[in-house]
């Protein structure tokens, strides 16, 4: 008969998986980027401008987040021992992270309080850019939350 440690290190293998966070993180930016925030938009008693600072507030929140998640992620994708195998992975999330930190979140929030000050800014791809790295981050954490590292094989019956 196995020991407690034996049973409680059986029940806690599968957090060393990478892909339980994968799905978890794709679940938050799903429900942000392509549910709430657009919904914000839609609501017919908001103003442009609350709709624009909401965004911009749920977006930053969102963004600090998915920040320690990715620390997280390179954690579990260490211990996993998959990091030879999904290190590009993980490269194109840290690099998706770096431009949406560093670039486009503080472009688009400095746009949203010019709209708030009552200037329209001109155009920009920003928005578009950032559209467009939510989706491959997306992707990319679906991908890998698919992946399995070598030699760890799923199973239902705790060893």
């Amino acid at each position: 008969m196995p020991s407690i440690p034996d049973k409680l290190k059986a029940l806690a293998r599968p957090l060393t998986q990478p892909s339980w966070l994968c799905f978890a993180w794709f679940g938050l930016t799903a429900g942000v980027s392509l549910l709430a925030v657009p919904v914000n938009f839609t609501a017919p008693l908001q103003t442009r401008v609350i709709a624009l600072d909401v965004a911009r507030v749920l977006f930053e929140a969102l963004n600090r987040v998915e920040l320690v998640l990715l620390i997280l992620l390179l954690v579990l994708v260490r211990i996993s021992g998959g990091a030879r195998e999904l290190w590009a992975y993980c490269a194109i999330l840290t690099l998706l992270m770096i431009a949406q930190s560093a670039w486009l979140l503080p472009e688009l929030s400095a746009r949203a309080i010019m709209i708030a000050g009552g200037t329209e800014p001109g155009p920009s791809i920003a928005h578009g850019a950032y559209a467009a790295t939510e989706l491959v981050k997306l992707a990319t954490l679906f991908l890998l939350g698919l992946r399995r590292p070598p030699g760890r094989a799923p199973t239902l019956d705790a060893p």
